[in-house]
């Protein structure tokens, strides 16, 4: 069981803040304000209720609204201020840099409206700009302190899988032995709430689909979306029993120590009939197609092109990521502090690969009405090719 909180080391903040200051200095960004708590997490090491300014040419400061006592032994920002309110903040800057930047940068992916508004009056006469591109350019290349953080959760992903294999059981609903298998993760540290960045968009950890509930569409942009457990959360698990014999797909995510893991696996008890054993094996196939693909300099939009011609050689095109006219057009996203990062392998996507990336890719299948069939792993981008971070076994779980 978890019982030690991990900081994040001191020249790994420096580190991630020398690099972001690099990315403003090619666009002349003088200043960056952040709010999104993932990001001062990211640049500070702590996610109290504050608020963190990187000045290019000074040191950063971090404006603590609560807790200041944890946020200063968190984090390793030497300029430590405690605020009762943001307005606070500007006069703070005046009093540690003598003015306000004439530019500053705002991640607008996450930044409300309302917020932007609100920010632009409090610091006139600064104009903010859009910062979001060089937040992520530096979130995309893990560090080995990354990876290792990453590693870790795999292995509590790998354990609960394990878990599954030996407590998965007919007669129990699927959002029952969620709760027995999401339980087992938490006592190892397992945050519970998947961390995502896109405001209509919320991560949950209860993705089991079993038999018929796997062929269903729904609002969540992915292959197989399930029934979930009422008309206010369409997706995910749900009342529906496990039964013997039927293809059950598993995705579950993990979050350990601030680091995601996102992993699919097929489980039957019993005997899984040839049609979904047969695509359950396509899908590891084609993971391991892309696998050998993925490697720096590759394009992203190839891969994803090249793993629609994986599904339609192998007889799946109506199938591969779900049902016809609402296919999802991505095969794999970025993933680390947040469950979905950028840059995300989709069609049409010219970026490429880097050692340093990682991805969760995620071949699925939905057989509309009948089952869902896949896998996902996570994968690493090394300096000549990639390889798995996933310590899962890429096989069908046939559990008696």
């Amino acid at each position: 069981m978890i019982t030690t909180i991990n900081k994040t080391p001191e020249p790994e903040i420096k580190n991630r803040i020398h690099t972001l200051k690099q990315k403003m200095e090619i666009r002349r960004i003088q200043a960056v304000f952040l709010t999104h708590k993932p990001d001062i997490f990211y640049f500070s090491g702590t996610s109290q209720d504050c608020y963190l300014y990187i000045d290019i040419e000074h040191e950063p400061a971090l404006f603590v609204k609560r807790y200041f006592p944890r946020a200063r032994k968190e984090s390793c920002i030497k300029n430590i201020f405690q605020i009762s309110s943001i307005t606070q903040v500007p006069d703070k800057i005046r009093y540690l840099h003598q003015s306000l930047p004439e530019t500053c940068g705002l991640a607008f992916d996450v930044v409300p409206v309302r917020d932007f508004h609100f920010y632009q009056k409090l610091f006139t006469p600064t104009s903010f700009i859009d910062c979001t591109s060089s937040i992520n350019a530096c979130r995309q290349i893990k560090s080995p302190y990354e990876i290792d953080q990453i590693k870790n959760s795999a292995r509590l992903s790998g354990k609960t899988f394990s878990y599954i294999e030996e407590n998965i059981q007919p007669g129990i609903s699927e959002m029952e032995f969620c709760g027995m298998f999401e339980t087992f993760a938490r006592k190892f540290g397992h945050s519970g709430t998947l961390l995502t960045r896109h405001y209509r968009s919320e991560g949950f950890p209860f993705h089991l689909l079993s038999g018929e509930n796997g062929g269903l569409a729904g609002a969540v942009d992915t292959p197989c979306c399930g029934l979930g457990t009422s008309i206010t959360h369409p997706f995910g698990a749900g009342a529906k029993i496990i039964q013997r014999d039927e293809p059950v797909l598993i995705d579950f995510g993990t979050i350990l120590n601030g680091y995601h893991m996102d992993e699919t696996r097929m489980f039957v008890i019993g005997d899984m009939d040839k049609k979904a054993m047969d695509a359950s094996k396509a899908s590891i196939e084609i993971l391991y197609t892309l696998l050998s693909l993925m490697k720096p300099g590759a394009v992203m939009g190839d891969i994803f092109e090249k793993s629609v011609q994986s599904a339609r050689h192998m007889g799946y095109e109506e199938q591969f990521l779900g049902l016809p006219g609402v296919k999802s057009i991505f095969i794999g996203h970025g993933i680390g502090i947040e469950l979905v990062e950028p840059p995300i392998i989709s069609r049409g996507r010219k970026d490429i690969f880097k050692p340093g990336m990682v991805f969760a890719v995620e071949p699925k299948f939905n057989f509309k009405n009948e089952f869902a069939a896949g896998i996902e792993s996570v994968i690493q981008i090394t300096e000549d090719g990639a390889c798995f971070l996933s310590v899962t076994p890429h096989k069908i779980f046939i559990c008696k």
